[in-house]
């Protein structure tokens, strides 16, 4: 038994560790110890403590055990049950981090409403605070108040909340504005030089920031003699890095044009935001954006982050899996269309009321109506791409759809290399998904849902996945280890169970 426990941490390390992108070796310099060490414990070869876990767990950003309370958070689903009702779609996450960030721009107060109450959202507070920014909840908890120092003190920030989200690298570009040479911790797994950084560096270059990363740190010195004589071009669409484009430009004295942007969801609200704090931007929703900057931001601002697509497609799949009619209310149209047209081809039965707008006053929003649908599967494979198409978070709930639609649909998900293979965890529910290879899984319809007991995936929508499969399977599942759906969804369970889902938590005694 003792072997057997040994083997099932060991591979929810391994796990943890493939999802965060790190190798054996560099989880052991973590750890201070050595690959080969890593290697028997992700083989179930070698005793380890409690103590031990926690530190990988740490180092890997993982809850594989908890200390201070009874372990890891489970779920419990008794599947089967038809959902009903109507449900709000809370807001952006990925727009409330990026608005944390942007909020280091101004010196005045900024208000952010109904701001997403998530781990990510929590550690970038964390870091806000260490270094001098005065946070707090307001309006029962549900808005956000953030008043920034005269001098922000970076020698005090919080390395370990810094170094836990990868959000961090958007500090970079306010922080060019605000001082010459600073030192900001990374997350761990992020090296100069991989694709998701690289493109940062480049486009921030031509702001004078020259990046060096060092003992996890990036060493920022400012020239300011640099500045963006011609367009910027972005090396990578990504929202990321066109946010961090957008930061930087929005206090560079001068016009700044950022080409190959991205006008995904997250950055139209980031445009927004900036648009309340004085800085015009041109081309919002497109590839060519043009920042006016200004040199100087001190205003009180107060901001709506408009509604999460990729949780509204969530509950949209959930309705399509269990079979049901539900609303879901305050649907980003924009930012689903391309799924929507999919699905209309797949034979799903829907309407949606006409539109109106976010409390931003730009967005534009619907409530969508979902019915049991008879679905065949697309003739086109499901892929996603660059806004304006298929959402690329919102691929793996396609798994789900095609499952219990009559036929065969091909799904590929070519940005990330290992998450089509945890959509594979659907067959331990009865599903019939093929592994053709890291980017391809081709799915068999339709499914007869069965319960099973299983641990979480660590990537979050292949984790939200199989929850909503557990929710359409006769009989009580069990879903192991969900920190990682917490990270990304706030309460999901108890909103669900909401519309008739029935899901318990439970830790382990």
């Amino acid at each position: 038994m003792a072997d057997d426990y040994l083997v099932r941490i060991g591979k929810l390390i391994r796990d943890a560790r493939q999802h965060r992108g790190w190798t054996q070796s560099q989880l052991a310099e973590a750890l201070g110890t050595s690959q080969s060490a890593v290697n028997r414990i992700e083989r179930g070869n070698q005793n380890i403590s409690l103590e031990m876990i926690a530190r990988i767990g740490e180092a890997l950003d993982s809850e594989i055990v908890s200390l201070g309370y009874a372990g890891p958070m489970h779920l419990r689903v008794v599947g089967g049950r038809r959902l009903s009702g109507a449900i709000d779609v809370k807001t952006s996450k990925n727009a409330c981090v990026a608005l944390l960030c942007a909020s280091l721009l101004n010196q005045g107060r900024t208000v952010l409403r109904r701001v997403a109450r998530i781990e990510e959202v929590y550690r970038l507070l964390e870091v806000l605070g260490s270094i001098g920014v005065r946070t707090r909840w307001i309006n029962d908890g549900v808005d956000l108040e953030i008043v920034p120092p005269a001098e922000l003190d970076l020698a005090a920030i919080d390395a370990d909340a810094a170094r836990r989200t990868r959000s961090i690298i958007m500090f970079l570009g306010p922080l060019l504005h605000r001082m010459d040479t600073f030192k900001l911790p990374y997350a761990g797994g992020c090296d100069l030089g991989t694709r998701t950084v690289e493109p940062h560096m480049i486009a921030l270059r031509r702001f004078g920031l020259d990046i060096a990363a060092t003992e996890g740190q990036y060493h920022g010195v400012v020239d300011r003699s640099v500045r963006p004589e011609r367009p910027i071009v972005l090396t990578e669409r990504g929202d990321t890095v066109t946010e961090n484009a957008l930061l930087a430009a929005a206090r560079h004295d001068g016009i700044t044009v950022i080409r190959n942007a991205s006008s995904n969801y997250m950055v139209q609200d980031l445009c927004f935001f900036l648009e309340a704090l004085g800085v015009k931007v041109d081309g919002i929703g497109t590839t060519t954006l043009t920042v006016h900057g200004v040199p100087t931001i001190d205003v009180d601002v107060d901001y709506s982050p408009s509604e999460d697509p990729v949780e509204a497609m969530s509950l949209v799949a959930a309705a399509v899996v269990t079979e049901s009619q539900l609303t879901v209310r305050r649907v980003p149209i924009e930012f689903l269309e391309i799924e929507l047209a999919v699905l209309e081809e797949m034979g799903l039965d829907h309407d949606r009321t006409p539109e109106y707008f976010a409390d931003n006053g730009r967005t534009r929003l619907v409530d969508l109506t979902v019915r049991p649908s008879k679905l065949e599967a697309p003739i086109d494979k499901i892929h996603p791409m660059p806004f304006p198409g298929l959402n690329i978070d919102n691929v793996p709930f396609f798994a789900a759809i095609a499952a219990v639609a009559q036929g065969q649909t091909l799904i590929h998900d070519w940005v990330y290399d290992n998450r089509a293979i945890y959509l594979t965890d659907l067959n331990r529910l009865g599903g019939r998904l093929q592994l053709l290879d890291p980017h391809r899984v081709l799915v068999e319809g339709p499914t007869r849902w069965r319960a099973a007991e299983m641990m979480c995936p660590p990537a979050l929508r292949p984790a939200v996945v199989v929850l909503l499969a557990m929710m359409a399977a006769e009989g009580t599942s069990v879903l192991r280890n969900v920190y990682v759906i917490n990270r990304g969804y706030e309460d999901l369970a108890e909103r669900l169970n909401s519309i008739g889902a029935q899901i318990e938590t439970f830790r382990d005694i």
